[in-house]
């Protein structure tokens, strides 16, 4: 079914749109590919930076902060939690899958000299509506990067 083998695609995630990024990686993933997503900060939402904040707000209020559920802030966790959104994690072959993806902020020393590749049917150059990027959500919802 799948190798040891198999060799790792490497997806810039720089203006591409966060949910159509994460159907097509959970596709992927599903069908055995081992995949690690970088720059996941500068990925895009489409839609009203303020009325996104404002829901994203509200939800993160839901639960306890010992007992869960728990909400993410930082941009690596929001695109990795999208992805896992589309699979069917509470089943092994989904779990399996959620076991292959692995999302950077920016780009990984190890990584730099990669090849990385983009999703064209997923490049926010098609969005016709305001869009903003994760790492801006990211802040504006508490993540505070290096401090």
């Amino acid at each position: 079914m799948e190798t040891k083998n198999q060799p790792i695609t490497i997806i810039n995630g720089e203006n591409l749109i966060l949910g159509r990024v994460a159907s097509i990686v959970a596709k992927r993933l599903l069908e055995g590919e081992k995949i690690i997503i970088v720059n996941a900060e500068k990925a895009v939402l489409s839609g009203k930076k303020k009325s996104k904040t404002r829901k994203a707000k509200v939800f993160l209020e839901v639960g306890h902060p010992k007992k869960g559920p728990f909400h993410y802030r930082r941009p690596d966790r929001i695109l990795r939690n999208t992805v896992r959104g589309m699979l069917p994690y509470k089943q092994p072959k989904g779990k399996q899958a959620y076991k292959r993806l692995k999302v950077f902020i920016e780009v990984p020393e190890e990584l730099k000299e990669q090849k990385t590749e983009t999703l064209a049917e997923a490049h926010a150059e098609k969005l016709k509506c305001p869009y903003f990027t994760l790492g801006e959500f990211a802040k504006e919802i508490g993540w505070s990067y290096g401090e």
